[in-house]
């Protein structure tokens, strides 16, 4: 990190699609600091369109014609309204590090695609962006996801704690940062879904201004069907091994629908007319949070086993889990991952310095940074590129 502080501006989108999450923050001296911070309402019309994006009809070129400007449009408003909040201006930022708009990802084919033209944010903000981080780790044969894990390592990393930071977004990422003592090397990947499906099935089934089951009121009300449950954890995906990452183009409501089908199917063949046994679509929305926090404690779990394993050989290691995003927020599936990890105390990255919303915000700032000083971003054990990169490309205000 520079010496001398400077000020980056942070963007994040990420799958809900229901904001931009943008992050003043000040790097000095080896250490960070969140200055300012600021959430921009994602226009329903363009939230609306972005979602039809995702989804492949057969005529996405023409919808994206139609989004890129209004997009980088309303990054570029993002960061006014952040700035608005402080004393600093345009010139007073180094640059600003802007995720985009995910609308596909395909790493098996070597392909992502971030959204919302940089010329137009930084012609619009009159400030340096860099943009485009993922393609680079791609070029040299890595997933391109998850960046998040060096910034972890950053800024999270212990002399003498081993640290699961998990990141439940849209999807769920986790890092593993050993403790320095123990020199081993960072692992970071794609869990599964983190808020997507959650979100997806509740605006589906509920005529709510909210996008989202708010503290995961609705779910309460459900109760988890263990056979939907058992399926779900079945897909192929968890039995990979690292590097791994995904996107809403498997975990969606059409991937949801046969497992649904086939739950149903089955309960029908084993109960008499007599007594049907029916499930509510809050017992699915119950059994999906329940998915996500059981995809996500099976990573901990295997990640910390060897140190949970060998502790009564050495009584200094401790292991400890953060989360940050958006679900950090949900105290259902907050309550679920403390169940299941009842040896690995579970905290939000408030604990630790950071805000939990504003984490991935913060990080992008933070590539941004590295872009500027010539120092890569990426981490090649996480993401399987072949070596060390400097991340993002640069589109120049002037």
């Amino acid at each position: 990190m520079p010496n001398k502080r400077e000020l980056y501006i942070g963007l994040m989108s990420g799958t809900s699609i229901d904001g931009i999450d943008a992050a003043l923050v000040a790097f000095e001296h080896g250490k960070c600091q969140l200055i300012a911070q600021h959430l921009q309402a994602m226009p329903a019309k363009l939230t609306a369109q972005l979602h039809q994006l995702c989804r492949p009809n057969g005529n996405e070129i023409s919808t994206l014609a139609t989004i890129e400007q209004p997009l980088a449009e309303t990054f570029a408003l993002a960061c006014d309204q952040l700035l608005a909040k402080t004393q600093y201006t345009a010139k007073d930022i180094t640059a600003i590090g802007s995720h985009g708009q995910t609308v596909r990802h395909h790493p098996e084919h070597g392909f992502t695609l971030q959204i919302g033209d940089a010329n137009i944010l930084a012609a619009l903000t009159n400030i340096d962006t860099v943009a485009d981080f993922r393609r680079k780790d791609m070029a040299l044969g890595g997933q391109g996801a998850p960046l998040v894990p060096a910034f972890h390592q950053a800024v999270f990393q212990h002399q003498s704690i081993n640290r699961a930071i998990v990141n439940i977004g849209g999807l769920a990422n986790i890092t593993y940062l050993p403790s320095l003592q123990q020199n081993k090397s960072i692992i970071g990947y794609d869990t599964g879904p983190g808020n997507t499906l959650l979100d997806a099935w509740f605006t589906a089934k509920n005529n709510s201004l909210k996008s989202y089951d708010e503290d995961g009121q609705w779910a309460k009300s459900g109760v988890v069907i263990e056979s939907l449950l058992t399926s779900l954890l079945q897909h192929a995906f968890f039995a990979l091994n690292p590097p791994k990452s995904t996107g809403r183009e498997l975990f969606n409501l059409a991937w949801l629908q046969p497992y649904l089908n086939k739950t149903l199917n089955n309960s029908l063949d084993t109960i008499s007319d007599k007594h049907p046994l029916s499930y509510s679509d809050a017992d699915v929305q119950r059994t999906l949070t329940r998915f996500t926090a059981v995809s996500i404690a099976n990573e901990v779990t295997k990640l910390m086993h060897n140190s949970i394993g060998n502790k009564s050989n050495n009584v200094n290691i401790t292991n400890e889990v953060y989360i940050c995003g958006g679900g950090a927020a949900n105290p259902l599936l907050m309550a679920d991952l403390a169940q299941l990890l009842p040896v690995t105390p579970v905290m939000t990255t408030t604990e630790i310095g950071i805000d939990p919303d504003w984490v991935e915000a913060i990080a992008f700032a933070w590539l941004a940074k590295q872009h500027i000083h010539k120092q890569p971003g990426n981490l090649p054990a996480v993401t399987g590129a072949s070596r060390l990169a400097i991340l993002g490309a640069f589109y120049p205000a002037g």
